[in-house]
């Protein structure tokens, strides 16, 4: 497996993978089924954000994100999915490890993802990955201003300070 950079070619097939309003919701937040192919391309148009593919052989196996804030010096790991027939085989964890050393080695010191709660698959990929939970009182701070109460995880390799 691979990590390489989204390309729009590739929004079709992500757009895709969700089955579900309800797994899109818990993917990235929206409301509408299915994902239009130009809103996931639509996504990369913001300069912080770094859209990745996960690929074996030729085949998109996985799509996730790393938000950069540089003036705060952390990245945020965000709209993990893998494709339906790569699920349960440790593609997520390949593609969040990924991720994750990709913004270590841009320089990010703190590393986070939020996580729907419902979404018991995640926690349990992000949680092999290296992520570790965020203290409960910053938790319901982040969450303030959040249309859910999300789980927010840090990377087990990044500072204390957020």
């Amino acid at each position: 497996m691979e990590l390489r950079p989204f390309a729009v070619a590739d929004a079709a097939t992500v757009a895709g993978w969700p089955a579900s309003a309800g797994e899109v919701a818990l993917w990235c937040g929206l409301r509408d089924f299915p994902v239009a192919p130009r809103v996931v391309a639509g996504w990369q148009l913001d300069g912080d954000v770094r859209g990745r593919v996960l690929v074996e052989g030729e085949r998109l196996i996985g799509y996730g994100e790393m938000w950069c804030d540089a003036q705060e010096d952390e990245a945020e790991l965000a709209r993990i999915i893998v494709a339906p027939g790569a699920r349960g085989r440790g593609a997520g964890r390949v593609l969040v490890r990924g991720l994750a050393e990709l913004a270590l080695r841009a320089g990010y010191t703190e590393i986070f993802m939020r996580v729907h709660p419902a979404n018991a698959a995640a926690l349990r990929c992000y949680h092999a990955a290296g992520f570790l939970p965020v203290d409960p009182a910053l938790t319901a701070e982040w969450n303030v201003p959040q249309p859910v109460s999300y789980v927010w995880l840090r990377h087990a390799g990044g500072g204390a300070g957020a």
